[in-house]
């Protein structure tokens, strides 16, 4: 079990970004106090709107951010698909930071090669001889159950010692990407849901309700804090 879970249930979409706001500011405060830099870990989808809302509200010394990806596509950074195309467009010139500051795959590699590369990318922030210790993790949730680019009832659910893993046979396309394991995703001294819409209702009902063993009910960090944070609508089945 994670050592504090709070599901957070806010009455609209802007309780939801000063919530997150919040967290996001008390924890790089912490980090960038603590170590000096501020890792943090993000995924795609819908995650990409709301943080080019949340982040602006932050107050924080920018140059000590450092972002890495808890999943990404094995594409081309100008395909649509690419989570750091993504946010390389959205929040570049929006808040103070440079293209450096994204710890990004090499897309022109295969998704095995590309994922070896990433963890050469992260030991450099990271003790090679021990787990990454993110400061904070942003995950998303699939109306399956998956998160980062683990699926329900997917082989890598069950790795214990790779840092990022590759994958080729993704349910959903594109076919490659490369993923956080649960090892990483459960040392992370914080780690995010932001759910919002009644489209997630049920699917938030079958984790933090009926406890359904799926992907996103298994991140519980071990010495960490884990955050629900739901819209109404997305909370809708939970009473």
């Amino acid at each position: 079990m994670a050592e504090t879970i709070d599901i957070l249930i806010e009455e609209n979409y802007e309780a939801v970004i000063s919530r997150l706001t919040k967290i996001l500011k008390t924890n790089s405060d912490e980090a960038i106090a603590r170590d000096d830099i501020f890792k943090i870990g993000l995924s795609g989808g819908s995650l990409v709107n709301i943080l080019v809302e949340t982040l602006p509200n932050v107050t924080t010394d920018w140059s000590k951010w450092r972002f890495f990806f808890c999943d990404e596509r094995v594409v081309p950074f100008e395909n649509g698909e690419s989570t750091y195309g993504s946010y390389k467009t959205s929040l570049i010139g929006v808040i103070p930071i440079t293209d450096d500051q994204f710890i990004k795959i090499d897309p022109e590699l295969s998704a095995e090669e590309a994922a070896r590369d990433y963890i050469k990318k992260m030991s450099v922030y990271f003790p090679p001889d021990s787990l990454p210790k993110f400061d904070v993790l942003l995950l998303g949730l699939g109306p399956d159950g998956h998160t980062c680019s683990l699926f329900p009832n997917h082989k890598l659910l069950d790795e214990t010692s790779l840092w990022v893993c590759p994958i080729n046979d993704s349910p959903k396309p594109p076919l490659s990407r490369i993923t956080f394991t649960f090892p990483v995703i459960n040392n992370a001294r914080v780690c995010v849901f932001t759910v919002l819409g009644d489209s997630k209702a049920k699917i938030v009902k079958k984790i933090l309700k009926d406890n359904e063993n799926l992907p996103a009910a298994r991140v519980e960090p071990t010495n960490g804090s884990l955050y629900w944070i739901l819209d109404e609508e997305a909370a809708k089945l939970m009473d």
